[in-house]
C-alpha cells in the first residue's frame, strides 16, 4: 500500500506530481515564513550544547537566550568534548563577553511558579546579573497570564544563526544518542546521575534567524523599555557551528507561535493550527515524538482520521511515564483518557504508541522530551510545543517547520526520520530507511526491527478511575482561567467565609498581642510576672540537646488534643532564637501533621466523622483529587483546625508525598511570621527601648500587610499560579 510512496525521489513526483502541500500559511499557522541559507539538526543535548558553545564563541554583537529554565551551573562540554577554558554556562558567557568588546548577551528566563522552586537554581538574578559581566543582561519574564509559562527555547547569535527546539540550557538535559544506563558524564551539578534524556534541536542561518531575533526583542520590550537592537551584521561570516552539517540549504522555514491573550497582546494559536493542518493533510504516515498527549484539538483530529479507512499510519513515541508525582497524577492520567479513546476508534489498526527502552535501566526509562512531527517525508517540524492544551493556547511556544520542494529535501527528511528511529531501535539509519522502503509501511518496519536490547516497546495504559482527574480545565488549561471563577470552583462559599474569618482573627490576634505587650510595660501587669524569670525558666530547654525532641513531643500532644498550632508555634518562638524557633516549629508541626495523617488514614472516614463533624465533607471535597495544591491552600487559608485537616487528609488517602510537600510549603510562611513577631515582642518586653519599640511596630505592620495580601491574593499568586502549572512541569513543560 505504501511501498511506492516510501520509495525515494522520483516515484513520489510521478505519483503525486508535486511535493508541496502548501501547509505553511502566514496568518493562520505561521507568524512568518523566511528563507534559511542553511538548516541543521541536532539529536540530543550533547550535540546541541557543543554547537551552542561553538556558535557563541563566534558571536560579534549579540547573543539572545530565552528558556523555560536556564541554569548557570550546567557543564556544556563533557568527556571527550571538553577543552581548555571555562565550560560552565555562566563562566563561559562571562569569558566570551570579556574577550569580545561590544558583545552583549541577553538572557530571558521564565519567572517560574513556586512549585518549581525545589528544582530550580536559587537566586538566578544573582548568578546572571549581579555576579556577571556588565554586558550580560538578565531578565525574569512574567509578562503572561496567571498560570501560564514561557516555554520557548530560543538562542539567536548576531541575528544570523538561531537554535530552536525542546532543549533548555539547564540541568538534567545533557545526554548523547547512546543513552547508556550508567553514563558517568550524565550528572547534575551536584554529581547526581539522572535518567537518559532524549531531545531534538534545529539550527538555522539566514533571514529566519533575524525574525527569531525580532521575536526575542519583542518579548524583552514587554518587560523593559530598554532592550536590545538588531545588530545588523553583514560583513562578518555567520556564527554557524561547524560540527553541525547543513542538511538543507536555501529553503523556506515557517515560525509558529503560541501566545496567550494578555494585556494588549492578542491570543495567537499558530502552533495548534499547524498541528491540526499537518495531521489532516498527511496521506501516508504521521510520526510524532512528544512527552505529553493531552490536547483536545490534536486528539480530536487524530480520532477523526482514524475513523476513515484512508487514515495514514500514525506513530507516537513518548515517555513510558512522566517524571515525578505531579505529572504522574495529572498528565499521565489525561493521556490515558485520550489514548483509550483513540484505540477504540482505531478500526483499521493505524495507530501505534511506543516508548524507547535501553538495557540495564531497571525500573527507569528514557525521558522522551523531543517535540517532533514528520509527515509523508514532505513535512518536518521541530520546536518547543507539547501535545498538551497548555501548549496550544496558554504557554508561549515557538516551533520551526519545513516543507520539501524536491527529491533532495524528501530524502533529507526521510533520512532524519531514519536517524531518529535508528537511535530508538538500535539500528543504523540506512537499515531503518531501507526497511521502511521495502516494507512499504512505517509500522511494519518498526515491528520488524524491534529486538530484545535497545528497542521500542508498546505503551500499555491501564485505566485507573482513582487517578483520572475530572477537572482537566484546571490541570491542563488551554486558556487563562479567571481567578475569581477558579476560587468559586475550588472552594464553596461557606468555606470561603470560614477561611477569611480565620485569617481576620489571626491578624486581630497579632494586633492584640502588640497591645498587650505595651500594656505589660506601662501598667501594673508588669509587676505581677517577671519576664526575665520566665526567660530564665526556658533556658534549660533552649540549651538541651533534646530540645527538638521536646518540641516535637509537645506538638504531637497538642495535635492529639486539637490544641491550636499557632499557640504552639508562638510558645516555641518564646523559648528559642528566631532561626532555631522556625526550624523547631516546622519540625514539630510537620511531625504532628504526619502522625495525625496516618491516624486518619488508619481510622478512616467513618471513625473520624464524629471528630471532624461537618468539616469532613468540605475538606474532602477540596483535597480528594487535587493533591499538593489543596494542601498548600488549606495551610495558608485554613478552613478548619490544623489537626482536623490532618485527620481528613489521611482519611481521604491523599498521596503522602503530596501531603508532606504541601504542608512544608504552606506552613513555612506562617511559622516565619509568627516566630519573628513573637521574638520581637519578647525583645521589647525584656528591653523596651525606642529601637525595640520601633522594631516591634515594623514587624507587626509587615506581618499584618503580608497576611492581608495573602487573603487578597492567595488564589492568584499561590492557588491559581501553582494549580494551573500542574500540567506544565518542567519538568515541563
Amino acid at each position: 500500500m505504501y511501498k511506492e510512496y516510501m520509495s525515494p525521489g522520483v516515484h513520489l513526483l510521478k505519483r503525486y506530481g508535486k511535493y508541496m502541500k502548501n501547509l505553511l500559511k502566514e496568518g493562520r499557522n505561521c507568524w512568518r515564513i523566511d528563507r534559511a541559507n542553511r538548516v541543521g539538526f541536532m539529536i540530543d543535548a550533547r550535540e546541541y550544547f557543543a554547537a551552542f558553545v561553538e556558535s557563541v564563541e563566534q558571536a560579534r554583537k549579540s547573543v539572545y537566550i530565552a528558556g523555560w529554565d536556564i541554569n548557570s551551573q550546567i557543564e556544556l562540554l563533557r568527556g571527550e568534548d571538553s577543552k581548555e577554558g571555562p565550560t560552565r554556562l555562566s563562566d563561559f558567557l562571562n569569558h566570551v563577553v570579556s574577550q569580545r568588546p561590544g558583545l552583549h548577551v541577553y538572557i530571558l528566563a521564565w519567572d517560574f511558579a513556586i512549585l518549581y522552586a525545589f528544582e530550580r537554581e536559587p537566586f538566578p538574578i544573582w548568578k546572571f546579573r549581579w555576579k556577571s559581566h556588565p554586558r550580560i543582561h538578565f531578565c525574569q519574564d512574567d509578562h503572561i497570564p496567571v498560570g501560564a509559562s514561557h516555554h520557548q527555547k530560543i538562542v539567536v547569535v548576531d541575528d544570523r544563526v538561531a537554535f530552536v527546539g525542546g532543549i533548555d540550557l539547564t540541568i538534567q538535559r545533557w545526554d548523547d544518542q547512546d543513552h547508556a544506563a550508567h553514563d558517568p558524564r550524565r550528572v547534575d551539578p551536584r554529581g547526581k546521575l539522572y535518567k537518559p534524556f532524549h531531545d531534538v534541536q534545529m539550527v538555522v542561518e539566514g533571514k529566519v534567524a533575524e525574525s527569531l531575533g525580532d521575536l526575542f526583542r519583542s518579548r524583552w520590550r514587554d518587560m523593559s523599555r530598554r532592550g536590545p537592537r538588531s545588530p545588523k551584521l553583514t560583513d562578518q561570516p555567520p556564527a554557524w557551528p561547524q560540527r553541525v552539517p547543513a542538511a538543507l540549504e536555501n529553503i523556506d522555514v515557517g515560525i509558529s507561535r503560541t501566545m496567550p491573550e494578555y494585556e494588549k497582546n492578542p491570543e495567537i494559536r499558530e502552533v495548534e493550527h499547524l498541528w491540526v493542518d499537518a495531521i489532516r493533510a498527511a496521506e501516508r504516515y504521521v510520526y510524532i515524538e512528544n512527552p505529553f498527549f493531552t490536547s483536545h484539538a490534536i486528539g480530536s483530529v487524530i480520532e477523526e482520521r482514524l475513523s476513515d479507512e484512508a487514515c495514514p499510519e500514525i506513530v507516537l513515541i513518548s515517555r513510558e511515564k512522566s517524571r515525578g508525582w505531579l505529572e504522574e497524577h495529572t498528565m499521565d492520567a489525561l493521556r490515558a483518557n485520550i489514548l483509550n479513546r483513540l484505540w477504540k476508534a482505531d478500526r483499521y489498526s493505524r495507530l501505534k504508541v511506543y516508548y524507547p527502552r535501553v538495557p540495564h535501566l531497571g525500573q527507569s526509562d528514557i525521558d522522551v522530551h523531543a517535540k517532533v512531527l514528520i509527515t509523508d517525508n514532505e513535512f518536518l517540524r521541530i520546536g518547543s510545543s507539547n501535545l498538551s492544551n497548555r501548549s496550544m493556547g496558554l504557554d508561549t511556544e515557538c516551533d520551526l517547520s519545513i516543507e520539501a520542494r524536491d527529491d533532495r529535501d524528501t530524502l533529507v527528511i526521510r533520512g532524519f526520520l531514519g536517524e531518529l528511529l535508528g537511535e530508538h531501535l538500535g539500528h543504523a539509519q540506512e537499515q531503518v530507511t531501507d526497511t521502511i522502503t521495502s516494507s512499504g509501511s512505517l509500522i511494519s518496519a518498526i515491528e520488524s526491527l524491534k529486538g530484545e536490547g535497545r528497542t521500542l516497546e508498546d505503551l500499555q495504559i491501564q485505566e485507573n478511575p482513582e487517578t483520572v482527574l475530572s477537572d482537566q480545565q484546571l490541570v491542563d488549561p488551554e486558556k487563562p482561567i479567571d481567578p475569581d471563577e477558579l476560587f468559586d470552583h475550588y472552594v464553596p462559599k461557606e468555606d470561603q467565609q470560614t477561611g477569611h474569618s480565620r485569617l481576620k482573627w489571626f491578624v486581630l490576634i497579632l494586633v492584640v498581642l502588640m497591645g498587650l505587650g505595651i500594656l505589660w510595660r506601662w501598667s501594673p501587669v508588669a509587676e505581677m510576672v517577671d519576664v526575665k524569670s520566665l526567660a530564665a525558666w526556658a533556658e534549660p530547654i533552649r540549651l538541651s540537646p533534646l530540645a527538638p525532641v521536646i518540641v516535637i513531643a509537645y506538638f504531637l500532644l497538642g495535635g492529639l488534643v486539637l490544641f491550636p498550632v499557632t499557640v504552639l508555634i508562638a510558645a516555641t518562638a518564646l523559648v528559642f532564637d528566631p532561626l532555631s524557633g522556625c526550624i523547631n516549629s516546622l519540625l514539630g508541626a510537620v511531625s504532628s501533621a504526619i502522625v495525625i495523617y496516618f491516624i486518619g488514614y488508619l481510622l478512616g472516614r467513618r471513625v473520624i466523622r464524629p471528630i471532624a463533624g461537618r468539616n469532613i465533607n468540605r475538606i474532602s471535597k477540596v483535597i480528594a483529587t487535587r493533591g499538593i495544591i489543596s494542601i498548600v491552600f488549606l495551610r495558608v487559608i485554613p478552613v478548619a483546625p490544623f489537626s482536623i485537616i490532618n485527620l481528613v487528609a489521611g482519611a481521604s488517602h491523599i498521596r503522602f508525598s503530596d501531603y508532606l510537600i504541601g504542608t512544608l510549603l504552606g506552613m513555612t510562611p506562617g511559622i516565619v511570621i509568627i516566630t519573628l513577631f513573637t521574638d520581637s515582642l519578647r525583645t521589647f518586653l525584656l528591653d523596651p527601648g525606642i529601637w525595640n519599640i520601633l522594631l516591634l511596630a515594623v514587624i507587626t505592620a509587615v506581618s499584618v500587610i503580608v497576611l492581608v495580601l495573602l487573603k487578597r491574593h492567595v488564589f492568584r499568586n499561590v492557588k491559581n499560579k501553582d494549580l494551573k502549572h500542574d500540567g506544565s512541569r518542567a519538568r515541563e513543560p
